[in-house]
């Protein structure tokens, strides 16, 4: 179980961060050992005692961008001890015509291109740092109840009366953010109505330390590499399919996967539980109020056909601090809208281009128009043989380009900074 501290009722803070998962406890350890008061809250008791061999079912792709925030917050040691997964090739093609790409860590001169890591191990080493900072309390389970803006602060009560207050609030608090929603933000949003099923499997034949990815009408399947040679896949389908898939028992499932996928990678098995998840576009109006901000998928929700999602919302945290850290320095208000627009001005077009990009591809490749398959075959094709193009194109997926075409990567995003 992770440590949580003991706060007196009425306590006062700097910022209130609202989630301690992966992009909220991130934001904290980056403000770790600085001049700033900072709570945390959790709705969830977390519960890092697992089960020895299991897996969790959600993992992230991890750029190298993040490793570095990770490494500069001295959390990288630990997700390696308990499991992560280099991939330095990447193959993509499309199942209903003859299009490939294949990607290569060797072809831009880098060790891997990424690490697929469980989620849960993110979360565990990042919270568990919290620990360390003296300036930093983490309080779960806390669920906020309601909470008050004035030119003041922030005001926050949770559901058994515990009364905090800060000079700024983050809210942390994922796709259905709650601080989103008493903060009035709208979002523009749709549906693409698909779930993602998750699960993790076996197969005969080794994954090659690789990633694969079929597109298909109705969505993308992935194979992601696992430590231990299983891989994890992410397989984004109808809603109609993917209720089937989950009502499947073990044996239809592998069948129908293993039809699916192909022998690409073997004999396939089902290894664990079924999940699933639906997918939407989500994209806050403003990512900051007077004394408010909105971080990760509080503030963003991409399609997971590049896995990107997470590594834009520890970008919003290490800039956010960045932002806060500047204006302490200054001797700046942190929650004052001038301060708070610097972080939205540095985040909201990178974001937006992002998920305009994958929203791009999602429609090109689940749409079954005899023009637009034979415009996305050739394309693949073309890329995969037009170096600069590719090159490019993979080291944006690794995170090594800024932010825009002149800023350079915030600070804690770049190799080889003490933190």
């Amino acid at each position: 179980m992770t440590k949580t501290n003991a706060v007196k009722a009425g306590q006062t803070y700097d910022i209130i961060i609202v989630g301690s998962g992966m992009v909220g406890a991130t934001l904290a350890c980056a403000l770790g050992n600085s001049s700033l008061k900072i709570a945390v809250i959790e709705a969830q008791q977390s519960n890092f005692d697992w089960n020895e061999g299991s897996h969790d079912i959600r993992v992230s792709a991890i750029t190298h961008a993040s490793q570095h925030i990770f490494e500069n917050l001295g959390v990288w040691e630990s997700m390696q001890h308990d499991g992560v997964a280099a991939y330095n090739k990447m193959h993509v093609w499309d199942a209903t015509g003859q299009g490939q790409i294949h990607f290569d860590s060797t072809e831009v001169g880098q060790a891997d291109l990424g690490h697929i890591i469980e989620n849960r191990i993110i979360q565990k080493a990042v919270q568990t740092r919290l620990a360390d900072f003296d300036n930093i309390d983490l309080l779960m389970p806390v669920q906020p109840q309601s909470m008050r803006l004035d030119e003041q602060g922030v005001e926050l009560i949770s559901t058994d009366g515990l009364k905090l207050s800060a000079k700024m609030l983050v809210g942390a608090d994922g796709a259905n953010s709650w601080v989103r929603k008493q903060a009035g933000i709208t979002l523009s949003s749709w549906a693409y109505h698909q779930n993602a099923v998750v699960c993790n499997v076996t197969t005969s034949e080794s994954h090659q330390n690789a990633c694969w990815q079929q597109f298909m009408p109705e969505g993308p399947l992935a194979f992601l590499p696992l430590a231990d040679g299983q891989s994890s896949i992410v397989w984004s389908t109808t809603e109609e399919k993917a209720q089937s898939l989950l009502n499947m028992d073990e044996h239809s499932f592998n069948q129908e996967l293993q039809m699916t996928f192909g022998s690409s990678l073997g004999r396939i098995q089902l290894n664990s539980e079924r999940g699933s998840f639906p997918l939407r576009l989500r994209h806050a109006n403003q990512y900051v109020q007077e004394h408010l901000a909105l971080i990760g998928d509080a503030a963003h929700t991409v399609h997971p056909l590049a896995g990107q999602g997470v590594n834009l919302g520890l970008l919003d945290a290490v800039v956010l601090a960045e932002e806060l850290q500047r204006a302490v320095e200054k001797k700046r208000d942190i929650g004052s809208l001038s301060t708070l627009r610097r972080y939205e001005r540095r985040r909201k077009g990178d974001n937006i281009a992002m998920l305009a990009a994958m929203d791009g591809f999602k429609r090109l490749f689940s749409n079954d128009i005899t023009p637009l398959k034979l415009l996305r075959n050739s394309g693949l094709n073309i890329a995969d043989k037009f170096k600069p193009l590719k090159n490019l194109m993979s080291k944006r997926a690794m995170g090594q380009l800024g932010i825009g075409l002149n800023e350079k990567l915030p600070y804690l995003a770049r190799p080889d900074i003490k933190s």
